[in-house]
C-alpha cells in the first residue's frame, strides 16, 4: 500500500468529520459544546460510546492478548455488565437529579470545594496522560506506515493529529462528537469484520463454521477458577471489570458527558442498557479476531506478537489491499473516537470545575474562555505526546505512566462510594492528601504483592485503591 493511498484515505476521512462538524456547529454556544443542548438521540449516543470505550489501544492490543491470556479478558467484560447496571440505576439518576454539566460538581455539594477540585484534578491528570498515550501509539503507527516515507518528522505528525481533532470539535464540542463517534464506531466495526473475513477465508473457515471454530479452539478458554492468586482468576477479574466500568465510565467526565446529552434520564438509561449489550458482543468479536490472527501467524510463520500482531498481518502479510485499507481506517477511527471526546471533556472539566466559568464569567466571556481552554489543552496534548517520543524514550516507562494514570480513578471511586453510601462528613481540606497517598500506597503494594503475599492484583488494584481512599476518608471524618 503506497503512502499516497493512505494520505488520500486520511484526507477523505477527516473531510467527512469536518462536514459533520459544519452541520452540527451552526449557532453553537457553550450549552451545545458542553451538553449538546440535551437533544441527542439515545441510540446514537449508545452506538457512538462503543468506539470511545474501545479506543485505539483496544483495537491494537486486545487481539494480541490471545496468545498469552486466551479469552480471559471476557471475565472482565462480564464484570462490565454489573458495573454498567450500577451506573444506570445509581449514578445516572443522581447526575440528572442535580442537572450536572460536570459530574464532579457532586463532590462540591457533598464534601466541599477541596474535594471538588481534587476529583476534577485527578480526572484531568488521568485523561491528559491516557489520551496522550493512546494518540502516541497511533501516531507511531502512522509515522511508520506513512509519514516516514514522506519525510515528515514525528513532532509534525503529532501537531497535524491534534490540529485535525481541534478543527472538527472547536465549534460545538460534544454536539459534534456524539455524531462523529457514531461514524467512527461504524468504521471500526467494519474494519474488524473485514479483517475476520480475510483471515478466516485464508484459513479455509466457512462463515457458518466460524463461531464453532473459535469456541472449539484451546485458545478460547474463557473462565479461570484454578488459582485465586493468579491475575486472571475469575472473581478477581469479574469484580475488577465491574469497578473499572463504574470509574472509567460512570465517574469519568468524558464518558458521562455523552450520556448527559440525552433528553431525559429514561433515554440515558436506555442508552446504557443497549450500549452494554452491544459492547459485550463487540469485545467477544475482537477476541475472536485475535484468535484467528494468532492461528494465521502460527501457520504462516509470521513472527508478530501482542501489539504488533494485528498491524503486521493487516499491512504486511499479503492478505490484500482491502484489509490494509480497513485496518488503517479502523485504527484512525478507534484512536480519534476516544481522543476527540477526551479533548472536549478536558475543556469542559477545566472550564466548569477549575475556573467556574458558569458562575464567574458573563455569557460572552464564557465562550471566549472556553475556546482558549480548548486550544490550551490541544497544546498540552501535543507537548505530552512529543515528550513521550523524545524525552521518555523507554516505552516500558511510558506504558507504566499510562497504568499509573489509571490509578487516579481509585480516589474518585473512594470519594463517590463514601459520598453515596455514608452520611459522614469529612475535613474537606485533608481530602487532597488522602487522594494523593492512596494511589501511591496502592502502587507500592501492587509492585511488591507477588513477593510479600504470592498474590497478583492485576485489574483488582483499582478496588484496593478505592478502598484505601474510603478508609482514609473515614480517618479524616468530622465528628
Amino acid at each position: 500500500m503506497q503512502p499516497i493511498h493512505i494520505l488520500l484515505l486520511i484526507a477523505a476521512y477527516f473531510g467527512v468529520l469536518v462536514l459533520i462538524s459544519y452541520f452540527t456547529g451552526k449557532n453553537a454556544d457553550n450549552d451545545a459544546f458542553f451538553k449538546a443542548n440535551r437533544q441527542s438521540p439515545w441510540y446514537v449516543v449508545a452506538f457512538g460510546m462503543i468506539g470511545a470505550s474501545l479506543s485505539g489501544v483496544t483495537f491494537i492490543s486486545v487481539p494480541g492478548w490471545i496468545e498469552a491470556s486466551q479469552f480471559s479478558y471476557m471475565q472482565v467484560v462480564l464484570g462490565y455488565i454489573l458495573g454498567y447496571a450500577i451506573i444506570g440505576t445509581v449514578l445516572l439518576p443522581l447526575y440528572y437529579k442535580l442537572n450536572l454539566t460536570s459530574i464532579y460538581t457532586y463532590l462540591d455539594e457533598r464534601f466541599g470545594n477541596y474535594s471538588y477540585k481534587t476529583g476534577a484534578s485527578f480526572f484531568l491528570l488521568s485523561r491528559v496522560v491516557g489520551a496522550s498515550f493512546r494518540l502516541f501509539l497511533v501516531a507511531n503507527v502512522l509515522q511508520a506506515i506513512l509519514f516516514d516515507a514522506l519525510g515528515v518528522p514525528f513532532w509534525a505528525t503529532v501537531i497535524i493529529t491534534i490540529l485535525l481533532i481541534w478543527l472538527y470539535t472547536f465549534k460545538s464540542g460534544i454536539k459534534t462528537i456524539v455524531w462523529t463517534d457514531t461514524l467512527q464506531t461504524l468504521f471500526m466495526l467494519i474494519a474488524v469484520g473485514v479483517a475476520i473475513y480475510y483471515v478466516s477465508d485464508d484459513l479455509g473457515i466457512q462463515g457458518s463454521n466460524l463461531l464453532g471454530y473459535v469456541l472449539d479452539s484451546d485458545l478460547s478458554k474463557m473462565f479461570f477458577f484454578d488459582d485465586f492468586k493468579s491475575a486472571n482468576y475469575f472473581w478477581k477479574q469479574f469484580f475488577s471489570g465491574a469497578f473499572i466500568a463504574i470509574v472509567m465510565t460512570g465517574l469519568d467526565q468524558d464518558m458521562m458527558q455523552k450520556n448527559l446529552t440525552c433528553k431525559s434520564l429514561k433515554d440515558a438509561q436506555k442508552n446504557m442498557f443497549w450500549f452494554t449489550i452491544v459492547l459485550t458482543i463487540v469485545n467477544f468479536i475482537f477476541l475472536g479476531l485475535g484468535l484467528l490472527l494468532t492461528q494465521y501467524a502460527a501457520q504462516n510463520g509470521i513472527d508478530a506478537h501482542k501489539d504488533q500482531l494485528f498491524p503486521v498481518i493487516a499491512t504486511q502479510s499479503g492478505l490484500g489491499f482491502g484489509i490494509a485499507i480497513f485496518f488503517i481506517l479502523g485504527l484512525i477511527a478507534a484512536a480519534y473516537s476516544s481522543a476527540d471526546s477526551a479533548l472536549t471533556a478536558l475543556t469542559t472539566s477545566f472550564s466548569i470545575d477549575i475556573l467556574d466559568i458558569e458562575k464567574k464569567y458573563s455569557p460572552e466571556d464564557q465562550v471566549k474562555t472556553r475556546k482558549k481552554i480548548h486550544i490550551l489543552f490541544s497544546f498540552i496534548l501535543v507537548l505530552v505526546i512529543i515528550a513521550f517520543k523524545y524525552i521518555i524514550k523507554d516505552e516500558s516507562v511510558i506504558a507504566k505512566l499510562f497504568v499509573f494514570a489509571g490509578y487516579t480513578y481509585g480516589p474518585l471511586l473512594g470519594l463517590y462510594a463514601f459520598g453515596l453510601f455514608t452520611k459522614l462528613k469529612v475535613r474537606d481540606n485533608l481530602v487532597p492528601i488522602v487522594a494523593i497517598l492512596s494511589p501511591i500506597l496502592s502502587y507500592i503494594i501492587s509492585d511488591n504483592s507477588a513477593t510479600w503475599f504470592g498474590f497478583e492484583f492485576g485489574f483488582f488494584i483499582l478496588i484496593l485503591n478505592g478502598f484505601l481512599t474510603f478508609l482514609g476518608l473515614i480517618l479524616i471524618r468530622r465528628k
